[in-house]
């Protein structure tokens, strides 16, 4: 075995096996775990995505969101033993690989399409 197989092996024992599909758009919740003094605790943040950058164990996602008036954008390593753990709470339907327009939007410009699924009969 040459060395990129080797770290090919490690990175892939590391990998989260059950991840939901993830694109621009979503809004997602994710369960991050805090650490504060000697105790441990799981906070949620939820928001949408507006960009995912990298591949394999290195993936990570840009989740923006409004609080208090003010827009918050946390980027998380998707693979990390921090997340908890990740949801699709909702649907987008964008035409762009990357919503940074976003951050010049307020109040309910802020919203994405929501994109519509049908039944099959």
């Amino acid at each position: 075995m040459n060395a990129q197989e080797i770290i090919r092996s490690i990175e892939a024992e590391q990998l989260k096996a059950k991840l939901p599909d993830l694109h621009i758009g979503d809004t997602v919740k994710v369960n991050v775990r805090i650490r504060e003094g000697g105790k441990e605790r799981i906070q949620a943040f939820e928001g949408t995505i507006i960009s995912m950058a990298h591949g394999g164990i290195n993936r990570t996602i840009t989740v923006r969101r409004i609080f208090q008036g003010i827009g918050v954008e946390r980027v998380f390593l998707v693979h990390s033993p921090r997340v908890e753990s990740l949801t699709v709470t909702r649907l987008g339907s964008v035409r762009r690989a990357k919503l940074y327009y976003l951050r010049q939007r307020v109040g309910k410009a802020t919203r994405v399409k929501q994109k519509v699924t049908r039944k099959s009969s």
